[in-house]
């Protein structure tokens, strides 16, 4: 059975939209090495997101190094209820509106992990029913002030903090998974 591992830059006062605000923080090896551990066996996003990363990806190639390997030659599932089959970008496939029975059976057809970054609606749903495995939270420190922030407005969402790490550039992972019970 798969696990759901979602990957999301966020700012101190939880701002996750267009995080072209990161910039200015770099990117460093270990970050880059914490995210490809979540780069396991597929990719499950919302259509925004792909729109976004079907062209950023899809023109790096195959190469390892860059992520392109995983990017455009892992299985992409797509939650959306405007985009039909068949998609442009390879070994993509809608998945059809949010349902989340078609995405336990995702989970139980899957080998391994399945990535998830940006997506935040998608995200939401999967959270509020207990459909993810490990949040990683990539927290920059700044406060942005306005923005889609990735938790709604009165959303309680228990989750259990699994991992920390610190980076040099500021920014601090933090991974959760759900609550014990």
């Amino acid at each position: 059975m798969g696990t759901i591992d979602v990957h999301e830059f966020i700012s101190l006062d939880g701002v996750v939209s267009d995080p072209s605000w990161t910039a200015e923080y770099g990117f460093t090896d270990a970050m880059g090495e914490a995210i490809g551990r979540l780069t396991d066996a597929a990719i499950l996003l919302g259509r925004n997101t792909y729109e976004m990363f079907h062209p950023a990806w899809s023109a790096r190639g195959h190469d390892v190094e860059s992520g392109g390997a995983f990017f455009n030659g892992a299985p992409k599932h797509v939650v959306t209820s405007t985009l039909a089959d068949p998609l442009e970008w390879e070994n993509s496939r809608v998945l059809g509106p949010y349902a989340p029975a078609r995405i336990r059976q995702l989970k139980d057809a899957t080998d391994g992990g399945i990535y998830v970054s940006g997506s935040v609606t998608l995200v939401r749903a999967l959270l509020a029913d207990g459909l993810v495995d490990t949040l990683n939270l990539f927290v920059y420190p700044v406060s942005l002030g306005a923005g889609l922030r990735l938790f709604a407005e009165g959303a309680r969402v228990p989750l259990r903090l699994r991992e920390s790490e610190a980076y040099e550039n500021g920014v601090v992972r933090l991974t959760y998974g759900p609550p014990l019970t």
